[in-house]
């Protein structure tokens, strides 16, 4: 089997007129078709870097990375790229906003504009496609940006903290929409999260990175009870609590080791 994302001993220095940062280093990492994984750790660990770098928006200072068997050498339609801000067009219509990403890519049609019609149906917006993103609750917005990166029909979901500005409620609601809908279509995704709670209740596989600089730390499998639950049930399934205090307290260790 083929993996969906393959970073072989990526390393990347940041550089500015007065110094050098080294972001990551070393890292491995192999991610299946229809995988769902987490990147999780303390602040300047790197998770956003090795999301840029796999979405071929920034070029390791050292490794190979590929997609599909392929090496990456700039942004490819393959992946879609959700952020924690919407970023949706003011100006624009739900619709027009989804449909963005078919019309930069020249591929706008009857048939995929039908296609955005259903998503958005699925996703409880099939009566807002008129409206403005100025007349839509939070949680409402970050659906329409997952239309829109859908929309595309990219095989690699990258996720960097789509949840964060939502309340708890709507935060919970979309887990299970967004891990529902990814399983339906065999998606894989990677996700950056700071909650370990979401991470473990949403992957397949949790990695844990260690900072200054960033590398992989450990890897935590998620038990297939927990994986098979939707996320708002998946915390209570046996042995989340446990697998969640393991990992915050190897958590806890490495923001000890990078304060001496």
């Amino acid at each position: 089997m083929v993996p969906v994302v393959e970073l072989n001993d990526i390393a990347h220095v940041y550089v500015t007129d007065r110094e050098a940062s080294l972001a990551v280093e070393g890292i491995q990492l192999k991610v299946d078709p229809g995988e769902f994984i987490s990147l999780v750790g303390p602040s300047g660990c790197g998770k956003t870097t090795i999301l840029s770098i796999i979405a071929g928006l920034l070029a390791p200072s050292k490794g190979t990375v590929s997609l599909n068997g392929k090496s990456v050498n700039g942004p490819s339609s393959e992946v879609g790229y959700m952020l924690q801000q919407d970023y949706l067009f003011p100006w624009r219509t739900i619709m027009d906003n989804a449909l963005i990403g078919l019309e930069l890519t020249e591929r706008l049609s009857p048939e995929s504009r039908s296609v955005v019609e259903n998503l958005l149906k699925e996703m409880g917006l099939g009566e807002s496609e008129s409206l403005y993103p100025s007349q839509l609750s939070g949680g409402m917005r970050q659906r329409v940006a997952l239309v829109r990166t859908l929309a595309t029909d990219p095989g690699l979901l990258l996720l960097d903290e789509p949840f964060s500005a939502l309340d708890y409620q709507t935060k919970l609601q979309l887990e299970d929409l967004i891990v529902e809908t990814l399983k339906e279509r065999g998606k894989t995704a990677i996700l950056v999260t700071h909650d370990l709670s979401e991470a473990i209740a949403m992957s397949d596989r949790v990695i844990l990175l260690n900072r200054n600089p960033g590398r992989v730390h450990r890897l935590f499998d998620i038990p297939g009870n927990i994986r098979a639950a939707q996320p708002f049930y998946a915390r209570k399934e046996p042995g989340f609590n446990e697998l969640f205090h393991e990992i915050w307290e190897e958590m806890q260790a490495i923001g000890k080791e990078g304060s001496q």
